[in-house]
C-alpha cells in the first residue's frame, strides 16, 4: 500500500508524529515560532482518539515540571517551546537529567538574546549542547533539516530518551518549523498499556501496585561521596552515548578541498552553496551534524588532513565553530559565517564567505 504524502509545516509534522508514535502526554505553552505545535494538537484532539493528554500549562516552568512528573511514571511525555521559553525550562530539564528520566523537548529557535525577535536563529546551540541548566549533564540533541526529519525525529528522540533514560531534544529553528514540505507520517502505534509501562520501565514511580516497593524519583543527594558516584555514573552513560549515537550526513565530501559544516536550515543553504561553488571549479563538500550532541568530532577530525579549511555555517555569531576547532585541533583554518537578527543568508553569500575567509588565504 502506497504511503500517503502530505503537505504541512514542520511544527504540524512534529505534533502529528507524536500522536502517531503513541505519546502519552504533551505539556506546553504557546510562543512564536512554535505555536502551531500546540495549535495542531488542540485541533486534532488526540485525547478523543488515542487518549493522549494535551495541556496548555500556565507557564513554561509549569510545563516542564509536568513533564518531570509524567516522565517519572515511565510515560512518553514531551513539550515544545522556542528559545526564551526553553530558557525558562532549564532548571526543570536539569532536574529531569539528574533523575535520569526520558522525555522529549522541542526547541524551534528564534533570535535573541532576551526577547529578541520571532525570526529564525540557531543561537541556542550552546544552551543545548553545553547543558544549559546547572550541573554536569547532557541532552541528546537532534537537528532536523527538513519537515520529514521533524516528523522522523520524534520517534527517534523518544527511542533514544528511553534507551538511555535521558532527555532528548529536537533542536529546530524558525525556518524548518514554519516552512511547508511534503512529508510521510509514521503509522499509528497504540499507546503502551500500564502493564507494559511497568514491565518496560521498572525504575518508574508506579506506586505500590502488586506488592512492589515504590521507586523514589529524585536528583537530590546530600552525601558528597554518593553525589560524586551519581555524577560519575552519568558521565559513563554520556560516554556510551558518544560512542554509539553519533549521526551525520556527508555530501560531496570525497574529493572536497574545503568543507562546509552546517546543521538544520543552514545545511540546506550549504547544500546549494556547494553546488554553486563547484560550478565555479571550487571543490567543496558539506558535513551536516544530525546529532549536535553527541557531536561528530571524529568524522570532522578525519577531514583535517584531507581539506584545506572548513567553514562553520550557522545562524548565530559563531557557536558550533568551537566544537569544529576542537576537533581539528589547529591543523587547518576554521572560519565562521553567519547572519544575525533573523536574517537568513543566501547561498551566494556563503560562497563569497568561503572565498574571502579561506580560499584567498
Amino acid at each position: 500500500m502506497a504511503q500517503e504524502v502530505l503537505l504541512m509545516k514542520g511544527n504540524e509534522a512534529i505534533a502529528r508524529a507524536a500522536i502517531l508514535c503513541g505519546a502519552d502526554a504533551y505539556f506546553g505553552y504557546p510562543i512564536t515560532p512554535q505555536s502551531e505545535v500546540l495549535e495542531t494538537l488542540a485541533e486534532l484532539k488526540p485525547w478523543e482518539t488515542t487518549g493522549m493528554v494535551v495541556l496548555q500549562a500556565e507557564s513554561e516552568v509549569a510545563a516542564i515540571n509536568m513533564v518531570y512528573g509524567g516522565a517519572a511514571t515511565g510515560k512518553m511525555v514531551w513539550t515544545s517551546s522556542s528559545s526564551p521559553g526553553v530558557s525558562l525550562k532549564q532548571e526543570g530539564i536539569s532536574y529531569i537529567a539528574g533523575a535520569e528520566l526520558p522525555c522529549l523537548i522541542v526547541n524551534v529557535m528564534r533570535g535573541g538574546p532576551g526577547l529578541g525577535t520571532i525570526q529564525p536563529s540557531q543561537a541556542d546551540y550552546f544552551q543545548t549542547t553545553k547543558g544549559g541548566g546547572h550541573g554536569d549533564y547532557r541532552l541528546i540533541a537532534l537537528a532536523p533539516a527538513s519537515v520529514q526529519e521533524m516528523a522522523d525525529f520524534v520517534e527517534l528522540g523518544f527511542k533514544l530518551a528511553f534507551k538511555y533514560r535521558n532527555p532528548a531534544i529536537i533542536l529546530s529553528d524558525g525556518v524548518i518549523g514554519q516552512m511547508m514540505e511534503k512529508v510521510v507520517l509514521p503509522e499509528q502505534k497504540p499507546r503502551r498499556t500500564d502493564a507494559e509501562v511497568i514491565e518496560q520501565c521498572p525504575w518508574a514511580a508506579n506506586g505500590k501496585a502488586e506488592g512492589r516497593k515504590p521507586n523514589i524519583i529524585t536528583s537530590l543527594e546530600m552525601d558528597p561521596q554518593k553525589m560524586e558516584v551519581r555524577n560519575l555514573h552519568l558521565q559513563a552513560k554520556y560516554r556510551e552515548i558518544e560512542e554509539n549515537e553519533v549521526r551525520y550526513e556527508e555530501i560531496q565530501c570525497d574529493d572536497a578541498e574545503y568543507l562546509i559544516v552546517a546543521f538544520g536550515s543552514c545545511a540546506r543553504i550549504g547544500q546549494k552553496a556547494i553546488q554553486m561553488a563547484r560550478a565555479e571549479g571550487i571543490k567543496v563538500g558539506l558535513l551536516r551534524p544530525i546529532t549536535l550532541w553527541p557531536f561528530p568530532t571524529k568524522a570532522i577530525q578525519g577531514y583535517a588532513n584531507k581539506v584545506k579549511g572548513m567553514l562553520s555555517l550557522e545562524l548565530n555569531a559563531g557557536q558550533m565553530i568551537e566544537d569544529i576547532r576542537l576537533a581539528v585541533n589547529g591543523t587547518i583554518p576554521v572560519e565562521h559565517f553567519g547572519r544575525l537578527g533573523g536574517i537568513v543568508p543566501g547561498p551566494d553569500e556563503v560562497v563569497n564567505a568561503l572565498k574571502e575567509k579561506l580560499i584567498k588565504h
